[in-house]
């Protein structure tokens, strides 16, 4: 059985916050590791403009994807509208996180996490920027200084390297 992880793309989201794990978990996927398969879900369409300006043509969208085992929500400048607002976003965390195995983040992707209600009486971490946001939040507990943390089946990076090193704990 193929485990199936998901990376949620938006408007705004930080390149590297997406494109970092995807990195490892594709080199993975392709070391005769046909139990896995990495896929962009896009929240608007099939073509998402990320902060810097670069374009992802993704492989599905919320409405029309198959099961997910693992979602990794990135972070980034396009994740302030969405934790103030809500939208289609978060409900697709919602809607999607009770069936995976891990439910994952990179910087203030953990932002989400919490608008969504995943990390309420959690442990959890963010950008060290985000971390009083996360923190003033509130229902969760936020750590300083960690390179990621796994509360459950919740796992929250700190940043762009961190999500890194999240995404190789995964594999």
């Amino acid at each position: 059985m193929t485990m199936q992880f998901g990376i949620l793309a938006f408007n705004d989201l930080e390149e590297l916050d997406a494109i970092g794990p995807w990195e490892v978990l594709s080199w993975a996927a392709k070391q005769d590791r046909s139990d896995m398969a990495v896929h962009m879900i896009g929240s608007s369409g099939s073509e998402i403009a990320c902060a810097k300006g670069l374009r992802i043509t993704t492989d599905y969208t919320i409405h029309d994807h198959p099961h997910m085992d693992v979602i990794l929500v990135p972070g980034g400048q396009g994740t302030r509208p969405i934790f103030r607002d809500g939208g289609a976003e978060i409900d697709w965390i919602g809607r999607v996180a009770p069936g995976c195995t891990w439910v994952t983040s990179v910087c203030t992707g953990a932002l989400l996490l919490h608008r969504a209600g995943l990390l309420e009486g959690k442990r959890a971490t963010t950008h060290w920027r985000s971390i009083d946001l996360l923190r003033n939040a509130g229902g969760v507990e936020v750590l300083d200084d960690v390179r990621f943390v796994r509360d459950g089946n919740i796992v929250t990076s700190a940043g762009v390297s961190a999500g890194i090193d999240m995404a190789l704990w995964l594999v």
